[in-house]
C-alpha cells in the first residue's frame, strides 16, 4: 500500500468521479484507475462502485476512507513539523478566539510570543463558539480558544484556565456597597447580556436559572465594552469576565464577586482530533497556558 494510492482513493471519494480526481492529482485517469485497482486487489475489497458518470464508495470504501484520511493528515502534520526549523524562525499560526476573550487575553500573550518568535506570523479570527467549532472542524484554523461546554466529538479539548464572572454595577448602585453579592440580590434587577449566539450570554442566564432567578433582560449587545457602558449609565447590571473587568480601568463602575459557588467560565483550546497542532501552534498554546502552581 503506497501513500499515493491513499491520496488517489481519497481524491476519488471527494470528487465522486475518476476524471476529476485525476485532474486534481495531476495524473492521467488510466494511471489513477490502475493504482486504485491495485489498492483494491491488495485489500481484497472493492472500494468504489463504478457508475456511468460517477464513482460511489462501497461500504468497505467508507470504512477505508476514514483511515486513509487519518493517515494522510498525520503524514501532512509530520511534513509540516519537519519544515519548521528547530528555532521556529518562520511560520504562521492561525487561531480562532472568542470576541469576549481576544482583547483581554491576546495582547499580552502576543507580545510575549513575538518577542521569543519574531518570525512567526499570527493570524487571529474572532467568532462565536459555533463559528470557531466550524472553522476548527474544517481545519481552517490551527486551534481555537473557546469556552465550555462544547459538543463536538471531532475536536480534541485542552482545558487552559477557569475565569470568574463578576457582577458589574454602577458606582452609585446599592450593591456597590457590598463586598460580596448573593444571587438573591439580583431579584428585581434588570440584566444586560450578550446577544444570542454568544456563549457568555448563555452562561450568565444559566447561572441565573440554577439559582432560581428569573432574569429580566433589559438589553442585549454583541460587545462587552458596550454592555459595560450601559451598566455605567444605569441601564442595568451584567456579569463580566474578570479579565474584561481588570483592564482598562472604568470610572463609574464597580465589580463585585458573588458568594460561593461563584459563576465562572472554563476556557479551553480545541483543534481537530485527527490533526494535532504543529510546532508553531504548540508554542503559541504554551504561551497561552498559565504556569502550573
Amino acid at each position: 500500500m503506497e501513500m499515493h494510492q491513499l491520496r488517489y482513493a481519497v481524491a476519488v471519494a471527494r470528487a465522486g468521479n475518476f476524471s476529476r480526481a485525476a485532474e486534481h492529482c495531476h495524473v492521467s485517469q488510466p494511471s489513477l484507475s490502475q493504482q486504485i485497482q491495485k489498492l483494491e486487489a491488495e485489500l481484497g475489497e472493492r472500494l468504489f462502485d463504478r457508475l456511468k458518470r460517477r464513482a460511489r464508495l462501497t461500504a468497505a470504501g467508507e470504512r477505508f476512507l476514514v483511515r486513509a484520511t487519518r493517515i494522510l493528515e498525520e503524514a501532512e502534520a509530520a511534513r509540516r513539523e519537519a519544515r519548521e526549523s528547530g528555532e521556529l524562525l518562520r511560520g504562521t499560526v492561525t487561531l480562532g478566539v472568542l470576541p469576549t476573550l481576544a482583547p483581554y487575553l491576546l495582547p499580552e500573550v502576543l507580545a510575549r510570543f513575538t518577542r521569543r518568535y519574531p518570525g512567526i506570523e499570527v493570524v487571529v479570527e474572532e467568532d462565536t463558539t459555533a463559528g470557531l467549532v466550524r472553522q476548527a472542524v474544517a481545519c481552517e484554523i490551527d486551534f481555537a480558544l473557546a469556552s465550555l461546554p462544547l459538543r463536538e466529538p471531532r475536536l480534541a479539548v485542552k482545558e487552559l484556565f477557569t475565569e470568574e464572572l463578576l457582577l458589574a454595577v454602577p458606582r452609585t448602585h446599592r450593591l456597590a456597597r457590598k463586598r460580596l453579592v448573593a444571587p438573591a440580590d439580583l431579584a428585581g434587577e434588570r440584566l444586560i447580556v450578550l446577544k444570542e449566539g454568544h456563549c457568555l450570554g448563555d452562561q450568565v442566564l444559566g447561572f441565573c436559572d440554577r439559582r432560581g432567578l428569573r432574569a429580566a433582560i433589559s438589553f442585549r449587545s454583541a460587545q462587552l465594552e458596550t454592555i459595560q457602558a450601559m451598566v455605567r449609565s444605569g441601564l442595568g447590571l451584567s456579569l463580566i469576565p474578570a479579565m474584561a473587568a481588570r483592564h482598562p480601568a472604568r470610572p463609574g463602575l464597580q465589580y463585585r464577586s458573588f458568594e460561593p459557588p461563584r459563576p465562572s467560565r472554563r476556557i479551553v483550546a480545541v483543534w481537530p482530533a485527527q490533526r494535532p497542532p504543529g510546532r508553531a501552534a504548540t508554542a503559541f498554546l504554551q504561551a497561552v497556558t498559565p504556569p502550573a502552581d
